[in-house]
């Protein structure tokens, strides 16, 4: 999906303009996927990704292809946004809030998810931040790792590293817990 937004960055530049309708449907999905992984709850992750859009819409004449892909820039903000919104009070949704939100699952597929969500969901809050970043990064964004090393500022072999050692750590404690 990145190489197919860095293919619209190119030839839009051609142009002298970012088509950026396009890169949103393009990286849309997973910049959201990202902030899921990140925050655990639906509406902040679809709140930071249209901060991150807004952010990169609002900065476009910044973005230099001889630097990085469009893909790399866009996850630098995404980064960013994240960083600064776990700096702040995270407020929530109160009961009485949710009761009128509507869903198209049967309740017990609503249950399902949500329980494997928060179980993942407390697994990631367990690990240290870079950790929880390097995964969002990989699983949520999916992310290569050579993007990732861009993006982080590690090595490409210690994101394969981290990422190795973290997903072992956490089937394990999946299958201590089922």
């Amino acid at each position: 999906m990145g190489t197919q937004s860095n293919f619209l960055v190119s030839l839009a530049k051609s142009t002298g303009q970012v088509d950026f309708e396009a890169v949103y449907r393009t990286e849309m999905p997973r910049v959201y996927n990202f902030f899921r992984y990140r925050a655990g709850d639906d509406q902040t992750a679809e709140d930071l990704t249209a901060e991150t859009f807004e952010k990169a819409w609002r900065h476009r004449e910044r973005y230099r292809d001889d630097l990085a892909s469009f893909s790399t820039w866009l996850f630098t903000i995404a980064r960013r946004v994240a960083t600064d919104h776990f700096r702040k009070w995270r407020p929530t949704l109160p009961l009485h809030e949710a009761e009128g939100l509507s869903n198209p699952q049967t309740p017990e597929d609503t249950a399902q998810e949500r329980t494997e969500f928060a179980r993942l969901s407390a697994l990631l809050a367990r690990l240290a931040e870079r950790e929880r970043e390097l995964v969002a990064l990989k699983y949520g964004a999916g992310l290569t790792n050579r993007a990732i090393a861009r993006i982080s500022g590690l090595s490409e072999s210690n994101v394969s590293t981290i990422l190795s050692r973290v997903t072992h750590q956490l089937r394990a404690q999946l299958e201590n817990e089922s």
